[in-house]
C-alpha cells in the first residue's frame, strides 16, 4: 500500500489527530510523508511509488499526484493486477513500517490501529481480490492480544509486528499468550524489512551497503525465535519473513545447523529439533526478484516460499512480473512453480 494523506487523520483517535502523520511540500520540491516525532525519517514519495521505472527514472523528489492510484484506491488496484498476471494480493502497509520504529508506543498504537480501519475499508471493495495485513505496536502482551482480536473483527488476514517489541524482546516466555492468541485465531504474524530501529541494523559504508545489509534484521529475529525455543514451545506457530529474499536461506540454515552442533553445550540449552528443522517447518520466505530463491527451493522448503512483486515500491518487478517468472521458473516443475506462485499463500491464509 501507499498510504492516502488522509488515511490516518481520518481514522486516528482523535486526541491525535492535529500530530497524525500527513504529506507536505519538501524544500527539494518533492512530497515527504512525514511522521511527528520522526523527523529524521521522513517518507520520500518518489521512492515508494517507482515501480515500472527505468533505473534513471527513480527519483526521491516525487509527488503526491505521481503516485499509482491502486496504492491507495481499491478500483486502480485491479487494474495493476491485472496487467502483471496478479489474481490477488496479500498487501502490506508503506509508512507503516516506518512508524513500527516510532519511540512513543502509544502514538505508535494509535497509528496502526487507525491504519488497520483504513485497511478494513480498502479491502472490503474487493475481498476475493486484496487481502490486507494489520499492524501492532505491541507495548504489552495483553495490548497485543487486543490488537489481535480487533484486527481479525476488521476481517484482515494477517499481522505485521514491528522489530522490538515495547516489552523485553520477543524470546522472553512472557511473549507466550500472544503467540498462542494469534494461532487460535488463524492470524498468520509477518516481519518486515525496514521495521527494526537502526542501531540493529547499522551498515558500514555507502547506503547501497544498508540497502543490501536491511535483510540481517529479519535474519536475527529468526535466529532468536529458534535459538530460545519459541517454536518448540509453540508447534502451531508460523511467521513471515518479508520482502527480505529466499536465496540465502539454504547457508544460513546450514550455519545454524553447524554452530549449535558444535557449540550449543557452551552457550545454549539444548533443542528438541536442529535449527534448520525449525526453520523450515515454522517460516515462511517472501521474495520478488530473487532467481536464487527458485534455484535453491528443494534446498529449503518449497512449501514455505512465497513470490511477491512488491507493487508499487522501487524495487518491484511489476509490470514484468509474468516475463520474469517464466525466466525464474523455467527449470521448475509445474507442481513446484504453482505452490511457489499461488498454492503455499492461499494455503497460509486460507483463501
Amino acid at each position: 500500500m501507499t498510504e492516502h494523506p488522509d488515511t490516518y487523520r481520518l481514522h486516528i483517535d482523535a486526541r491525535y489527530r492535529d500530530d497524525a502523520p500527513h504529506v507536505v511540500r519538501a524544500d527539494h520540491g518533492g512530497d515527504v510523508y512525514v511522521i511527528p516525532g520522526m523527523q529524521k525519517s521522513p517518507v520520500p514519495i518518489g521512492l515508494i511509488a517507482a515501480a515500472g521505472k527505468r533505473p534513471e527514472e527513480i527519483s526521491m523528489q516525487g509527488r503526491f499526484e505521481d503516485w499509482y492510484p491502486g496504492g491507495y484506491q481499491p478500483e486502480p488496484r485491479l487494474a495493476d493486477q491485472d496487467r502483471d498476471g496478479v489474481a490477488g494480493e496479500i498487501l502490506y502497509p508503506t509508512v507503516g513500517m516506518v512508524l513500527c520504529n516510532h519511540p512513543d508506543l502509544a502514538y505508535k498504537r494509535a497509528c496502526m490501529q487507525a491504519y488497520n480501519r483504513w485497511m478494513a475499508g480498502y479491502c472490503a471493495a474487493h475481498p476475493d481480490r486484496l487481502f490486507g495485513i494489520g499492524q501492532t505496536a505491541l507495548r504489552t502482551p495483553a495490548e497485543g492480544v487486543a490488537d489481535l482480536r480487533e484486527i481479525k473483527a476488521l476481517g484482515l488476514r494477517g499481522v505485521m509486528l514491528p522489530g522490538v517489541p515495547g516489552e523485553k524482546d520477543y524470546d522472553d516466555p512472557m511473549w507466550d499468550p500472544f503467540w498462542e492468541v494469534a494461532i487460535a485465531l488463524e492470524l498468520p504474524l509477518s516481519f518486515h524489512i525496514l521495521t527494526t530501529p537502526g542501531e540493529f541494523t547499522r551498515a558500514r559504508g555507502p547506503a547501497l551497503n544498508y540497502a543490501v545489509a536491511i535483510i540481517r534484521a529479519n535474519q536475527d529475529i529468526i535466529g532468536m525465535l529458534i535459538f530460545s525455543g519459541v517454536f518448540e514451545r509453540h508447534p502451531k506457530l508460523r511467521i513471515v519473513c518479508v520482502e527480505a529474499d529466499a536465496g540465502w536461506a539454504p547457508h544460513w540454515m546450514y550455519r545454524m545447523d553447524h554452530y549449535y552442533t558444535r557449540h550449543h553445550h557452551l552457550r545454549s540449552k539444548g533443542l528438541v529439533r536442529l535449527p534448520s528443522e525449525q526453520f523450515r517447518e515454522h517460516v515462511y520466505l517472501t521474495f520478488q526478484d530473487d532467481w536464487s530463491a527458485f534455484a535453491t527451493a528443494e534446498l529449503q522448503n518449497p512449501q514455505r516460499l512465497m513470490w511477491a512483486n512488491d507493487f508499487p515500491h522501487s524495487d518491484s518487478c511489476w509490470p514484468r512480473s509474468q516475463e520474469i517468472i517464466r525466466e525464474h521458473t523455467a527449470r521448475l516443475s509445474p507442481a513446484l512453480r504453482d505452490r511457489i506462485l499461488r498454492d503455499n499463500v492461499r494455503e497460509l491464509y486460507k483463501l
